[in-house]
């Protein structure tokens, strides 16, 4: 079978992590944030590896880039949903600090990866 070259990527695969994380996390919400803030985090935290995978089918490094600077902000749109779900007491202080710890290596890696494509 063949590998893909996002699937190789580091960073997609702690994505990949990082979402079975989130999607395990909101079983703790309420039932009626399922079509609110469990919708909203879902997609957000998906979003990280589908612009990863995406932007590698791309030809040149700087629309590859630009596909991993929306992996970047979608990973902030996770982090912004995580902290709301500490706000209304859906997640423990330590739930969001463990999540926060994940986002900010992912988004780590993928200011290096974008660094590394524009060069």
């Amino acid at each position: 079978m063949h590998t893909y070259s996002f699937e190789k990527l580091e960073v997609w695969q702690l994505s990949r992590a990082f979402r079975k994380d989130i999607y395990l996390l909101t079983t703790k919400f309420p039932k009626e944030e399922t079509f609110g803030l469990i919708s909203q985090i879902k997609r957000a935290v998906s979003s990280i590896g589908a612009c990863l995978a995406e932007g590698s089918g791309k030809i040149t490094s700087k629309d590859k880039a630009h596909y991993t600077n929306m992996a970047y902000t979608t990973t902030l749109e996770t982090l912004n949903h995580l902290i709301a779900a500490l706000d209304l007491d859906y997640i423990t202080e330590e739930d969001y600090l463990k999540s926060r710890s994940k986002i900010e290596n992912i988004t780590t890696k993928l200011s290096g990866l974008r660094k590394a494509q524009l060069t």
